[in-house]
């Protein structure tokens, strides 16, 4: 699971989390009660991921994770990016080796350039063979996530045969920012349910 902002969580060595309010973050715990094992990455000495996550040297970052999760016999594996982590998720995805993933999930995908210098379209969509579900919630008012781009994301995923669009709504707002953690933008307060329908959709993939 890769998520938004700078990238950097923040995790000390004892286990703890700095930087925990992002949604992939917060909610491992109900990923958890799913039975699913959950691998989160934190950046090397709180570097910054913003404007480096399309490129091709995180590519491969992605791609050693991937071989990690399955040496650790978690098959099959899934991607799951929110926000500026879904322009990762989609960079893996478009370079991960044939058969590695079950699926994808593009979550408030930032679609709009923004301070970061990149976007879901800078990834090579057309060159993703997974399956896709790309997550976006209408009442998220984030400038560079805005939901009605799920389309347009969707219509650019040429080399995947299986590619659905799960509109959520709803959603709280504790975060001062439209793109914060806390917010609907961040699914905040509606965890569980955006939760239920995305492993609804990876269950499919299961079969």
């Amino acid at each position: 699971m890769l998520p938004g902002g700078a990238g950097n969580i923040g995790l000390g060595l004892d286990g703890s989390i700095r930087h925990g309010n992002n949604f992939v973050v917060r909610t491992r715990g109900l990923w958890s009660q799913r039975h699913y094992a959950v691998l989160i990455p934190d950046t090397l000495n709180h570097a910054n991921l913003r404007g480096h996550r399309n490129s091709a040297s995180y590519a491969r970052v992605i791609e050693d994770l991937l071989i990690f999760a399955h040496k650790e016999g978690t098959s099959p594996v899934f991607l799951l990016g929110t926000s500026q982590g879904a322009i990762a998720a989609a960079n893996g995805a478009a370079h991960a080796p044939p058969d590695t993933l079950a699926g994808v999930v593009l979550s408030e995908s930032v679609s709009v350039m923004g301070g970061s210098k990149e976007t879901v379209f800078n990834a090579p969509l057309q060159d993703i063979h997974a399956p896709v579900l790309i997550v976006a919630n209408q009442n998220d008012r984030c400038n560079v996530a805005p939901p009605q781009n799920a389309d347009r994301i969707a219509a650019s995923l040429t080399g995947s045969s299986d590619v659905q669009v799960l509109r959520a709504t709803g959603g709280l707002t504790q975060s001062k920012k439209t793109c914060g953690s806390l917010s609907p933008h961040g699914y905040f307060g509606i965890e569980e349910d955006v939760i239920a329908k995305i492993s609804a959709w990876m269950e499919t993939k299961l079969r």
